[in-house]
């Protein structure tokens, strides 16, 4: 089992983390920022997200997309500042979560469904929606259990979205309109609870899971190849740095809000892996 480096500390909750631009960009949800952090662990503030700030991803023309968690909106950085691109509050049951922008400029964005943390015993299904280029949302995928961590294959086919209570990856074909069909379970990870993910060239799938304290690479079928055991709580992976063989981690003390206000404790944790990152984000 491989160990990890911390490379930045002082964060608070990080989630959502793309490699973009010779930098890890990652959503701090609870303090409310947008950050990137260099090779060197420098950080730098991008934008401060009143309402807490979730998915990451660009336009094909390289504007930044962002997922405001608890007025369910999708968010623009401008030069001017945030624009809103389209309230989802009709279309998502609960907080927003994460994203993935596809080559055309589609998101699709998950939501919890419910409040996990006041409510634990209150099931509610989540839809994943999708924002077209224009504006325009649209449910295309009903009745998951936390929408969570979502990739796109090379090819632009095949959308793979980690649902975390159901403990399994479940994959859909893309098409041309943006719609998804042909449900079906990529891999079951029981024992895990799989939250952010990213795919690797060899179709692989890294999936953050903070239940078992670990990240494991897991192939289509199930699988486990690999497994790393951060310091801290995983969240959410991504493959990036200039071969993306960097294994990037955002790890906290818990995700419960108050305790993590309680005690911040933040981290970016890194490690070498041998197959590189492929696929959307």
């Amino acid at each position: 089992m491989s160990k990890t480096r911390v490379l930045a500390e002082g964060l608070v909750f990080p989630e959502c983390p793309r490699w973009h631009d010779g930098k890890l960009w990652l959503s701090d949800m609870l303090a409310r920022k947008v950050m990137t952090v260099d090779l060197k662990g420098n950080k730098e503030l991008i934008a401060e997200v009143p309402q807490s700030p979730a998915g990451l991803g660009w336009l094909p023309d390289g504007r930044l997309l962002l997922v405001s968690m608890r007025d369910r909106r999708l968010m623009r950085l401008d030069p001017e500042g945030l624009t809103e691109v389209c309230d989802l509050s009709k279309l998502a049951s609960y907080h927003c979560n994460d994203m993935v922008i596809d080559a055309s400029g589609r998101a699709y964005i998950g939501n919890f469904g419910f409040d996990y943390v006041a409510q634990p015993d209150i099931f509610v299904p989540a839809n994943i929606v999708m924002v077209n280029p224009k504006g325009k949302a649209r449910v295309v995928a009903k009745n998951l259990a936390f929408p969570n961590g979502t990739v796109i294959t090379p090819d632009g086919r095949t959308l793979i979205v980690a649902e975390t209570w159901a403990q399994k990856l479940t994959a859909f074909d893309i098409g041309e309109n943006g719609s998804l069909s042909n449900r079906r379970v990529w891999a079951e990870v029981a024992e895990s609870t799989p939250d952010g993910i990213c795919l690797d060239e060899d179709g692989a799938i890294w999936v953050a899971s903070p239940l078992s304290g670990e990240v494991l690479r897991c192939c289509e079928g199930g699988r486990v190849t690999h497994r790393i055991k951060p310091r801290k709580q995983a969240f959410a992976c991504m493959l990036g740095g200039p071969d993306r063989r960097t294994l990037f981690i955002c790890t906290a003390e818990s995700d419960n809000p108050a305790e993590a206000l309680a005690k911040p404790g933040g981290m970016i944790e890194i490690v070498r892996v041998e197959v590189p990152g492929s696929g959307l984000p």
